[in-house]
Order: C-alpha cells, then sequence, then structure tokens
C-alpha cells in the first residue's frame, strides 16, 4: 500500500491516491508441493483470500447489490480499488510446464471471469482544503513516495471514509469532481 499527495496550494486543492499491489502468488496444490507445516498453512490462507477474491469479481460480474469484501483481509483492504473509484490492473503468470496444465487452467478460468467484471470509469476526487490542511499536508511531502504504515495526516479522511451514500452501485463523495 503506497499513498500518494498531490497539492495545489493556490487553489486551495489536494488530490490523494493510493497504490495496492497484491502478490497472489503461491496459490497450488497442496498435494502437488507437499508443502507440510507453516508453508502448508500458509497455502491454505492464500488460496482462502483467493477464493474470497473470486467471490466478490463474481458479485461485481453479476451486479449484486451485495458485494462480499469483509470475508478476507484481502478484500476488505481492496474494497476501495475495486468499488468503481480506482482502475485495477490484474496480470495472470501461467506455467509453461505439461504438469502444471491443471493450475494454469484455474489461473486461465479466473482471469476469464475478473475480466467480465465492469468497474465504472475511474473517478479523480479533488478536495477543497483550508489553509491548515494545505501546510500539513504540504509539510509531509518531501517529494519522495513512501510506504503509508498508519492513517494519512492531517484531517482529510480515506476514500472509504468520505463515502456519503451508494447509488446504484456508484459511490457519491461531498467534494468529488470528475475530469
Amino acid at each position: 500500500y503506497f499513498a500518494f499527495n498531490a497539492l495545489h496550494p493556490r487553489n486551495r486543492q489536494a488530490l490523494r491516491g493510493t497504490l495496492n499491489l497484491c502478490d497472489l502468488a503461491g496459490s497450488e496444490r497442496l498435494d502437488r508441493s507437499k508443502a507440510t507445516g507453516h508453508r502448508a498453512k500458509e497455502a491454505m490462507a492464500i488460496n482462502k483470500s483467493l477464493s474470497a477474491l473470486t467471490d466478490v469479481f463474481a458479485a461485481i460480474g453479476k451486479k449484486q447489490s451485495h458485494i462480499p469484501f469483509r470475508n478476507s483481509k484481502l478484500t476488505y483492504l481492496l474494497q476501495p480499488s475495486l468499488s468503481g473509484d480506482g482502475k485495477t490492473l490484474m496480470l495472470v503468470n501461467l506455467s509453461p510446464t505439461e504438469k502444471s496444465t491443471q493450475e494454469s487452467l484455474c489461473s486461465l478460468r479466473f482471469a476469464s471471469q475478473v475480466n467480465k467484471c465492469e468497474l465504472g470509469k475511474a473517478k479523480r476526487s479533488l478536495e477543497e482544503v483550508d489553509e491548515e490542511d494545505a501546510a500539513s499536508i504540504s509539510s509531509g511531502m518531501s517529494g519522495k513516495v513512501s510506504r503509508a504504515s498508519s492513517k494519512p495526516k492531517g484531517s482529510m479522511k480515506s476514500p472509504a471514509a468520505r463515502t456519503t451514500s451508494r447509488v446504484g452501485g456508484a459511490t457519491k463523495k461531498p467534494t468529488a469532481r470528475k475530469r
């Protein structure tokens, strides 16, 4: 999770973005890998998260009213990215070996299901900030990208906290502007 901040001090506007990189590698068949102990437990947790992610993409693809984001930590953390506020890109890596055919087919089925989902057009949210927030954001920006491990500085809220209502699957924000 990386947080990016941009500030236009004269217009008193702030733009905040995030970049989530998720390595979903490790979804393997336990009988084939012969993993035991901690590695087997980790592989089962990864497979459970992938299953929850599949459920989310299936619900989005079917345009269901309830999307099961809370079924795993992975889907809960990716909720803002998968709720239509951002862009999502998935890369699928396949093994060229013949004995990996079943895993490659499962990966391709998953990718096919994800490809059927339409998340909508990404929205650019500009927030109006007062002088105090602008100074706080400006002092926190040093021209480099840093890994975000806690709440952003200032009184600006995260995208999930700014959400005021959901209408027809679209998130409405009080000061969002589309460009």
